[in-house]
């Protein structure tokens, strides 16, 4: 592996200079990433098709990335979402859990999805589970112990039980793959088959225990659902990477998104990613789903992977959501307090919503509507942080579940937004977080991009703030149509910019 000499002694490998500025790429072409599903798409496979129809509208829009569901079959057969995995070889091409699609279509569905997404320069994030299986084909008798819901450490009994763990994928036939799970490649289960008890059952034998280093909440939370896969295991180790050779090799994508990365290994991870990147030379960015709302939770995460993966920023998401809830007395000063989009700019991939926190999910925690075209225009015109649009934000959802009726609406001004960022937020920015009620910032553009822009915003009534722009004596116009009046800077290039109540205002030089 070739290597760098750096000052101090210190040597990095191109795997790793690679991982380090990958986020910079992105931000640097004002990438634009999407979460292109929610929880409740039908269960029609037709989101392939979607993705394929949509692709040119999209990158003319200006979304420059797509993270796109698990594709391969999950324990649910079509009804899955895909985090319920079964078998990540079967793309939607096997006669497995008593369909052949997927949710989503089919595995010639997904690979000309991708094509067609390729054609028009949209990246494509593969979603990877590697937490967990579900759905196996038989099950086996294995020693185990009980242990606490709330402490996983506190063991309360040993006992036998029937556990779901073989999996032999009987449809797909060693098609691809003649790797077999059992008993020893997972650390536990949360049901026995022969007493019928839903409880967190850690198996026993050699080097039998949770993995360490991941989250220390509930103790050691390594068990989160399903079969718990044992990543110090070998056999697992090798077949993970194996599989990841034979989906990039399949499909083409560009990177990752990791589900549920505080309950894996953080070494293995840094390990599985590091390898791929070695084998193929590329760069596949890589954003986990660390889901804490205290950042040095995230902190401790990208410095034990070395900063090899990128976060969502999840303390952000609650940021907006308290300051939506708060009736116009939130302190917009502190917007990014507590944050990696402030503290690791780098490594922050922001959030508004996502399939977690939409109405009537585990970790329901929306962001008003009236607040969504603030929250977004922060995460899409500044320069921190690589931006990240949810579907149902972008395209609206209507569903049904848990005895009510959602009507997701699209966020006003959403495309518009997108667009200012793939024209318009460039070069040097200042910043005026200075206002608890208003606060805003500039860019004043680039060589390639000449145009400045101002952008102010509110949760309270209207106002305005003086703002240096970089442009004297020049006219500039609302790009959101929400104020139809001019603005005209001074002679120094600084200017009063006006923004309505509970609104947002992106004004740019003519």
């Amino acid at each position: 592996m070739t290597c760098f000499k750096l000052k101090h002694g210190l040597t990095l490998s191109i795997t790793l200079l690679l991982s380090l500025n990958i986020h910079d790429t992105y931000a640097s072409q004002n990438g634009t990433m999407m979460q292109y599903f929610h929880w409740y798409n039908n269960n029609d496979g037709t989101l392939w098709d979607e993705v394929k129809n949509n692709a040119p509208a999209l990158a003319d829009n200006g979304v420059t990335s797509l993270w796109l569901p698990p594709a391969y079959k999950g324990a649910g057969g079509s009804a899955d979402v895909g985090y319920g995995v079964y078998d990540m070889y079967d793309l939607g091409e096997f006669d497995q859990k008593k369909t052949v699609r997927t949710k989503y279509g089919t595995k010639a569905q997904y690979l000309a999805a991708i094509n067609e997404a390729h054609n028009n320069n949209i990246q494509i994030y593969g979603d990877v589970v590697f937490n967990h299986r579900g759905g196996a084909d038989k099950k086996v008798w294995v020693d185990t112990v009980k242990v606490d819901w709330n402490d996983r450490n506190r063991e309360l009994g040993d006992k036998w039980i029937e556990a779901w763990v073989d999996f032999t994928f009987p449809g797909r036939n060693d098609k691809y793959s003649s790797f077999h799970w059992t008993w020893y490649h997972f650390d536990g289960v949360d049901w026995d088959d022969a007493g019928k008890e839903k409880a967190i059952f850690k198996f026993k034998g050699d080097g039998k225990a949770w993995d360490w280093d991941v989250s220390s909440e509930k103790g050691n939370y390594d068990y989160l659902m399903y079969a718990d896969l044992d990543m110090d295991h070998p056999e697992v180790k090798q077949e993970l990477k194996d599989w990841g050779e034979w989906y990039l090799n399949t499909t083409g994508v560009d990177g990752f998104r990791l589900d549920a990365v505080k309950h894996i290994k953080y070494q293995y991870l840094q390990e599985w990613i590091q390898h791929l990147r070695g084998k193929t030379g590329k760069e596949l960015f890589t954003v986990g789903e660390y889901w804490n709302y205290d950042v040095n939770n995230l902190h401790n995460f990208i410095t034990k992977t070395q900063g090899t993966i990128s976060l969502f920023d999840a303390p952000l998401h609650m940021n907006f959501y308290q300051a939506s809830r708060a009736g116009g007395n939130y302190d917009m000063r502190r917007l990014m307090d507590g944050t990696l989009m402030k503290d690791n700019p780098v490594k922050a991939v922001t959030i508004v919503e996502n399939h977690d926190t939409q109405p009537l999910q585990a970790l329901e925690s929306t962001v008003d509507w009236w607040f969504k075209p603030l929250a977004y225009a922060f995460i899409l015109l500044r320069e921190e942080g690589y931006p990240n649009v949810f579907y149902a934000d972008y395209y609206g959802a209507q569903y049904t579940d848990k005895g009510h009726d959602i009507n997701m609406v699209p966020v006003r001004h959403l495309k518009e937004l997108i667009t200012a960022r793939k024209n318009y937020a460039y070069g040097k920015q200042n910043s005026y977080m200075d206002d608890p009620n208003i606060i805003g910032w500039t860019r004043e553009g680039d060589a390639e991009h000449p145009k400045s822009m101002a952008v102010i915003m509110t949760d309270a009534t209207g106002g305005g703030k003086w703002m240096y722009a970089g442009k004297p004596s020049t006219e500039f116009k609302d790009h959101l149509s929400n104020r139809t009046e001019s603005v005209w800077t001074n002679s120094d290039g600084w200017a009063y910019f006006p923004v309505n109540g509970g609104s947002v205002s992106v004004w740019i030089s003519q």
